[in-house]
């Protein structure tokens, strides 16, 4: 077994491919890293302040925490209107989908925020707030002259100010898929779809890299190969536990902490070595 990645797929399919998909949030950025704790917390918060729990606290975070994450990849207001369904169920009259969005988002955006502003002032460099090694992996595989598109949850307009504040997103192009305004209807599946019809391409013949259960699925849904990236957060490093265990599964083949040996995944992936 290879010592820079984990297989969990021993029959997984091997290139070359023709197309690769990126997530965004922990996939290669980690300007919102913690947005769980953020957006359980605050579900906690509102669930117990209505007095519609009658768990321990560790239970409640822990059932909110696995509806959260099992959608992690829609838009977010996907992830409000499960929570909605979860307020009735209690007995509760919910607030609309969207006014817990943007709830969230206010709590979020107060350490996002901070964030940017550490970037725009140059105080810290666009390497300190990517996953390890992000911006090798992208050139290597513009090397490759292989196609790159970009799918998330977050909406458009942040990801266009984050991916050029990490200098991520030339590498995209103009195959950059995210929500409008928190559409709903935005669809990591149709993201795949698209890059299928558009190059051509069988399913197999595409290659995606992601931390959440949605690209993962989607991925796997038509025949791709899918390398789920454990990240952890800023400062740590090593697998994530918690993501390996979400992406395992959710069906994906490999399992890597970063990029740092890039060059040796990608290598393996296009069969040009054994290890």
């Amino acid at each position: 077994m290879p010592s820079s990645f984990e297989i969990l797929n021993p029959n997984v399919r091997r290139g070359p491919f023709r197309a690769v998909l990126f997530d965004f949030d922990g996939t290669l950025s980690l300007i919102r890293e913690g947005w769980p704790r953020v957006m359980v917390g605050m579900m906690v918060e509102i669930l117990r302040n209505s007095h519609l729990a009658g768990e321990s606290d560790e239970e409640l975070w822990g059932l909110v925490e696995r509806f959260v994450m099992a959608l992690n990849g829609h838009p977010t207001v996907v992830q409000m209107a499960r929570f909605v369904e979860e307020v009735k169920l209690r007995g509760g009259t919910p607030d609309d989908p969207r006014e817990y969005s943007r709830g969230y988002l206010d709590r979020l955006m107060r350490v996002v925020r901070q964030r940017w502003d550490l970037l725009e002032s140059g105080r810290v460099g666009p390497v300190e707030w990517v996953v390890p090694e992000a911006h090798a992996i992208l050139q290597n595989l513009q090397g490759r002259g292989v196609p790159l598109f970009l799918a998330s949850g977050t909406d458009m307009e942040s990801i266009r100010h984050e991916g050029q504040l990490l200098r991520v997103l030339d590498a995209f192009g103009e195959h950059v898929y995210a929500p409008d305004d928190g559409d709903p209807t935005f669809s990591k599946g149709q993201v795949v779809d698209t890059i299928l019809s558009t190059l051509g391409l069988r399913g197999e013949e595409l290659l995606g890299f992601g931390d959440g259960v949605v690209e993962t699925t989607e991925v796997k849904r038509v025949g791709g190969v899918m390398v789920g990236v454990a990240s952890a957060e800023p400062g740590q490093t090593g697998v994530n536990p918690d993501k390996r265990a979400r992406l395992t599964a959710a069906g994906a083949d490999l399992i890597i902490p970063d990029y740092a040996r890039q060059h040796e995944l990608l290598g393996w992936l296009w069969g040009e070595t054994t290890q």
